[in-house]
C-alpha cells in the first residue's frame, strides 16, 4: 500500500510565524518603554516651570488634612492632595526611589463642612487655594527644587533659602520627599531599603519601631 505523501510546512508559513513573533516582542518592548518613560518638566526661556495642567490624571498618592510642619494657627481647614507623574511612579515601584525628571504636585483645597446632605466631617472645596510642584532635575536644577503656583501657568523656582528645602533635607523619608505620608509607597521604600539616614533615626525604624 503506498504511503501518503509527507506534509511539509511551507517556508512562507515559517517566515510569517517568525515575523509575527518578532512584531509581538517589539510591541511588548515598546509598550514597556512607554510605560516607564518619565515625562520631562517644561521650562520657559527664563527658567520658569510650566504647570503640568493634566496632573489630576497622574497617580494619586495621598491627601492630608490640616497638615503643617511647624506650629501655626490657620483659622481654616484645608486638604493637601499629592499626585506624581506616572513614569516616575512606576520607577519608584521598581527601585524604591525617584528617577531624574520626577515631578510631584501638591494641590491645596479648602475644607467644607456644610453642603448638600453632609451632616458631619469635611469635604473638599472646588476652589484651589494653591499648587506646588516638587521637581528633581539634575541638569536644570542641580537636584530637587520647588515651584509655587497661585493662579498663573508658570512659576519661578522657590529660593533655596526657603525653609522647605532644609525641612525636606532633614526629615524626608526617601530622596528628599515625604514618602512617610504616602501609604502605598512607604512599604515599598521599606522593602527596598531606601529610607534616608535621617528618617531612620527620627522614626526609629532601625530599632524596629513602627511609626
Amino acid at each position: 500500500m503506498p504511503r501518503a505523501p509527507r506534509r511539509h510546512t511551507h517556508p512562507m508559513n515559517t517566515k510569517m510565524i517568525a515575523a509575527a513573533a518578532l512584531a509581538l516582542l517589539c510591541s511588548i518592548a515598546l509598550s514597556e518603554t512607554a510605560e516607564t518613560t518619565v515625562r520631562s518638566p517644561v521650562y520657559t526661556e527664563d527658567g520658569q516651570l510650566t504647570l503640568p495642567e493634566d496632573y489630576r490624571e497622574w497617580v494619586y498618592l495621598s491627601s492630608g488634612f490640616d497638615m503643617a510642619y511647624s506650629p501655626m494657627a490657620m483659622g481654616h481647614h484645608m486638604f493637601d492632595n499629592v499626585f506624581v507623574e506616572p513614569g516616575a511612579y512606576k520607577a519608584f515601584l521598581a527601585t524604591g526611589t525617584w528617577p531624574d525628571k520626577t515631578m510631584l504636585v501638591l494641590e491645596v483645597r479648602g475644607a467644607m463642612d456644610k453642603g448638600s446632605i453632609n451632616k458631619n466631617g469635611n469635604y473638599q472645596s472646588t476652589d484651589i487655594m494653591g499648587r506646588e510642584v516638587h521637581v528633581k532635575d539634575s541638569v536644570h536644577l542641580q537636584g530637587w527644587a520647588f515651584f509655587g503656583f497661585d493662579t498663573g501657568k508658570t512659576a519661578k523656582m522657590t529660593p533655596r533659602t526657603a525653609a522647605c528645602y532644609s525641612c525636606h533635607a532633614a526629615h524626608a523619608a526617601v530622596d528628599n520627599t515625604f514618602v512617610q505620608f504616602y501609604p502605598t509607597l512607604l512599604p515599598i521604600a521599606a522593602a527596598k531599603g531606601t529610607f534616608s539616614a535621617a528618617y531612620k533615626t527620627e522614626s526609629g525604624v532601625e530599632s524596629g519601631v513602627k511609626n
